[in-house]
């Protein structure tokens, strides 16, 4: 008998006919609570599911015993991960969520399973995140509802909730910031958030929902290699950025620059993505002062010789970006010798002409850097000819290291736009390219002295070698001839006696 009604119990819950009847809904609209009170706007509701289709029983029964009794299946209030196990009963079933006229996802569980915040939690019995920790429970709102608590303008408040809670987020993250909110708030994302605007990017933009990975992993749409293709979904969406007057070609050219190679070819996670240099949760575009500060939390050296530079002053008088303004933005490219004098594509010429002194100054700069490129090239030449005739010139070639450090630190140097201190520096390469090309040539004419010496004495050797093979062969015909005549002495000796 109970086994029969624990099956038609379930047969009216699955019932789409059924679900008008709720004698549970009207009781507790008369007791006046807020559940009762908040299901009247449930999406749920809408969709004329029942108070039983969550927590079992009869809602036809007018009884308070009979609705709640065991026998017709009523599970009370679900706690723990039963409470995503029912939503997963549903939302994970797609013929069910068909025959509500539901035309959703039904992966959310399986995500949740596999995201961070589907880990254990403290406990050690349920899941961090349940589906109504975001999603509320009996007025449950479509994600597109603006009063939802997960629709874009509401969405940050929830994940706030406990992402700023500092003694909560300790328990599982030490290590994980709790000013994600202020600094988003501060944000361009942010204000248009904070002003109503429902297509600037939140916390989902970036992150995902139900899917949430940890930074640290390679499937995240945070990690490094990943953050600018999670950028470009939107600032690449020419739809979208149309209306904020900004330009959609960031990404493609960040994907062929030094930086966008280096990250996302080469797979270099010290590499700078997007928010390297306009900040995550607080991004903003770089002001004009502040560019060499961004740039400089790589390039420091560059940045404190620009700052200690005549160009500083100037750059700031014309209103200029420091580091944009030479290399460029999204689309940085490999610096380049070419970019330094007064030839054809150097940066020099854009502001300095003929005969000025920043103009001469760079002519010059120029001169000295190609004369190292030159003698590290002839150099690194005749150690490698020594090298393949067999010398021995391992010493050398080691101190070619210093020559190729003074010529990268000439290229440091160049963000000072001082001459002599320019000069300085590739002195000290000219000077060790000067020794060691002085050093592999005499190794270079040792290597052909031994070889004509080697010559010489071969021909020496041979000639005396075929000289006493000469004067061996008269040797032996005098001793033959001797030897020839005194056996015809004796012929004639016996003839005589005969």
């Amino acid at each position: 008998m109970k086994t029969a009604a624990l099956i038609v119990a379930a047969l009216i819950l699955a019932s789409p006919c059924a679900r008008a009847a709720d004698a549970c809904l009207a009781c507790h609209r008369n007791l006046g609570d807020k559940p009762s009170a908040l299901w009247s706007h449930d999406v749920h509701a809408r969709h004329g599911v029942t108070c039983a289709g969550c927590h079992g029983g009869n809602p036809a029964a007018e009884e308070m015993e009979k609705a709640m009794s065991r026998d017709a299946g009523f599970t009370g209030k679900p706690a723990g991960d039963a409470i995503s196990l029912l939503c997963a009963r549903c939302h994970a079933d797609s013929a069910r969520m068909a025959s509500f006229g539901a035309h959703i996802l039904t992966d959310q569980f399986a995500l949740l399973q596999q995201s961070v915040h589907g880990r254990l939690a403290l406990d050690g019995k349920s899941r961090i995140v349940q589906c109504t920790t975001c999603h509320g429970a009996h007025g449950i709102l479509p994600a597109a509802d603006p009063a939802s608590p997960v629709s874009p303008l509401h969405v940050v408040a929830t994940c706030a909730s406990c992402h700023s809670d500092a003694k909560y987020i300790r328990q599982y993250n030490p290590s994980l910031p709790v000013d994600q909110l202020e600094k988003y708030r501060t944000s361009v994302h942010g204000t248009r958030n904070a002003a109503g605007d429902a297509r600037a990017a939140e916390c989902v933009s970036c992150h995902g929902n139900h899917g949430i990975l940890p930074a640290r992993d390679v499937r995240s749409k945070v990690y490094p290699t990943n953050i600018p293709g999670t950028c470009a979904a939107c600032h690449a969406n020419a739809a979208l950025m149309a209306s904020y007057g900004i330009p959609t070609d960031q990404y493609d050219k960040y994907v062929k620059s030094v930086h966008g190679v280096a990250l996302l070819v080469k797979k270099d996670l010290g590499a700078p993505a997007c928010n390297n240099c306009h900040g995550n949760h607080g991004a903003v575009p770089p002001g004009v002062e502040s560019i060499s500060q961004v740039c400089g939390t790589c390039h420091a050296l560059n940045a404190d010789l620009f700052a200690r530079s005549p160009h500083k002053s100037a750059f700031d008088a014309g209103g200029l970006p420091e580091c944009e303004t030479c290399h460029g933005k999204h689309d940085i490219a490999p610096a380049t010798a070419a970019m330094l004098g007064v030839g054809e594509g150097a940066l020099c010429t854009r502001c300095h002409s003929d005969g000025d002194p920043g103009y001469l100054a760079a002519a010059a700069m120029k001169h000295l850097a190609d004369s190292l490129a030159a003698a590290d090239s002839t150099a690194h030449a005749l150690v490698e000819e020594a090298e393949q005739k067999g010398m021995e010139i391992a010493e050398a070639k080691f101190r070619l290291r210093d020559a190729r450090q003074a010529a990268l630190e000439a290229r440091t140097t160049v963000h000072a736009f001082d001459g002599p201190r320019f000069a300085a520096v590739v002195t000290k390469g000219l000077t060790v390219t000067g020794a060691v090309t002085d050093e592999a040539s005499k190794a270079v004419a040792e290597y052909y002295f031994r070889r004509i010496g080697l010559g010489v004495a071969t021909l020496i050797i041979t000639l005396f070698a075929v000289s006493l093979y000469l004067f061996i062969r008269r040797l032996e015909r005098r001793q033959a001839a001797r030897r020839g005549g005194d056996a015809g002495y004796s012929i004639m000796k016996e003839d005589t006696h005969t």
